[in-house]
C-alpha cells in the first residue's frame, strides 16, 4: 500500500525575515500567512515557501515555480520592481524567467513551452549557454 505525498514547500534561508517577507509580498505578490520570530510562510494560490531566517538550508537554492503565463508574471514584475535574472525562455520543458530574491534565492517559474526555437540558458554563475539543436548545451564564448 502507498503513502500518497500531499505536496512540498521548499524551505529557504534568509538573511533578514522582515525584509524577505516585504520583497515576497510587495515585489512577488505572495501573502504572507503566518510567522515567528525567524520562520515564516508566503503563498501565492498553491505555491507556498518558508522563509528561515539563518537556520535550515545554506546558502542560495533554486526553486521551480508552475505559473499559468509566465509572459503576463514577467510584466507584473517589471512593473513591481522585482529582481528579475532572466527573461522568459523557451525550452523543451517550459517557457520560464529566473526570479532573484533579496538573497540569492533563484525561483524558477514558467508554464506550457512554445512552439519556437529553444532559447539560451542562464547557469548560477551568470554564464550563458546555447542548446546545440542535437540535445546538448554548450558554453557561450
Amino acid at each position: 500500500m502507498a503513502n500518497e505525498f500531499e505536496g512540498v514547500t521548499p524551505i529557504l534561508r534568509v538573511k533578514k525575515l522582515a525584509d524577505s517577507i516585504a520583497y515576497y509580498t510587495q515585489k512577488l505578490g505572495f501573502t504572507s500567512k503566518w510567522r515567528s520570530d525567524i520562520f515564516a510562510n508566503v503563498c501565492r494560490g498553491k505555491c507556498q515557501l518558508f522563509l528561515s531566517q539563518g537556520d535550515q538550508g545554506a546558502g542560495r537554492a533554486w526553486v521551480w515555480i508552475s505559473v499559468e503565463d509566465v509572459d503576463t508574471l514577467f510584466a507584473e514584475y517589471q512593473a513591481a520592481g522585482a529582481r528579475l535574472r532572466h527573461p522568459p525562455t523557451n525550452y523543451g520543458w517550459a517557457c520560464e524567467m529566473q526570479v532573484e530574491d533579496l538573497d540569492g534565492n533563484i525561483l524558477r517559474m514558467g508554464s506550457e513551452p512554445k512552439d519556437e526555437p529553444l532559447g539560451e540558458w542562464l547557469d548560477e554563475q551568470g554564464q550563458v549557454w546555447h542548446p546545440d539543436g542535437h540535445g546538448k548545451w554548450n558554453p557561450a564564448g
